[in-house]
């Protein structure tokens, strides 16, 4: 089955803003999501990898991307398609608390 990537923007003044009872749907679909083998999990704080050219390796502490919202977190699921993987993340807290999820297709390593 296809796996897709997730990744969940939104901040704590948008969370604090959605009526909670729909916040406490979210998480019991995240629940859910998680029962039927959806790996999930908040971010931390990211690091930057560098060894150009298999030179020499550079961490720099950080994240290489900006976005309005911070990352809030990850998943990667298992879905017959795209429209499936929207429909399956459209009830995460991230996606009704102000925020946004991106759905990344994860193809297979040629």
């Amino acid at each position: 089955m296809p796996k897709f990537v997730t990744i969940g923007y939104g901040d704590r003044a948008g969370y604090e803003r959605t009526d909670p009872a729909v916040r406490d749907e979210a998480h019991a679909h995240d629940s859910r999501l998680r029962a039927d083998g959806a790996v999930t999990g908040v971010a931390g704080t990211p690091v930057q990898v560098r060894n150009h050219d298999a030179a020499g390796l550079t961490v720099t502490e950080g994240a290489y991307l900006s976005s309005a919202l911070p990352v809030a977190g990850f998943s990667i699921i298992d879905a017959p398609s795209l429209d499936e993987a929207i429909r399956m993340v459209s009830r995460v807290p991230c996606a009704v608390a102000h925020g946004v999820v991106e759905v990344w297709p994860l193809r297979d390593t040629p």
